[in-house]
């Protein structure tokens, strides 16, 4: 056999590895965005922020500020799509696994599945926000030019 640009090799632990790292990324930047919308209502900390659809909403002054904190981690997790995955095809994937995850753990959480439509809206525009700028990202990096010959150059 030849040899391809780009060997794709089936490796489960990768890709595990890769979505528990996407987890950790997505859980550890909200957190943080959290934090900072705290610190700017002087509120306290919740896990509620996180996992309770109740408290994204637009109609109050902290559901606004916290769906600013999901936005923002939405442009973190894409940075973290495009240092760590690096494959502009695998950014959708990756970017539904999270969120499907998240609506796991909202769903166990609350005892049932999120009612609030403002949560669903939410999450779809961080999903699609996420998934388009990381695949933008990613697509930059894998379309840079290659440096065919990188020996001396002679006028001739």
């Amino acid at each position: 056999m030849g040899s391809h640009f780009r060997s794709y090799i089936w490796d489960p632990v990768l890709i595990l590895s890769q979505i528990v790292l996407m987890q950790c990324i997505y859980y550890s930047f909200l957190g943080l965005w959290l934090a900072g919308v705290d610190g700017l209502v002087q509120t306290n900390r919740s896990l509620d922020q996180i996992f309770s659809y109740e408290v994204l909403g637009f109609a109050t002054m902290y559901g606004r500020l916290s769906l600013m904190a999901f936005i923002l981690n939405s442009l973190t997790c894409a940075l973290g799509l495009w240092f760590f995955i690096r494959r502009g095809k695998q950014c959708l994937d990756f970017t539904v696994t999270v969120h499907f995850f998240h609506m796991v753990g909202c769903w166990i959480y609350n005892a049932h599945l999120p009612a609030a439509l403002s949560w669903w809206l939410v999450n779809a525009a961080c999903m699609a926000l996420m998934a388009v700028i990381g695949e933008y990202l990613c697509m930059r990096t894998e379309l840079r030019a290659i440096p065919v010959n990188s020996g001396p150059k002679s006028n001739l």
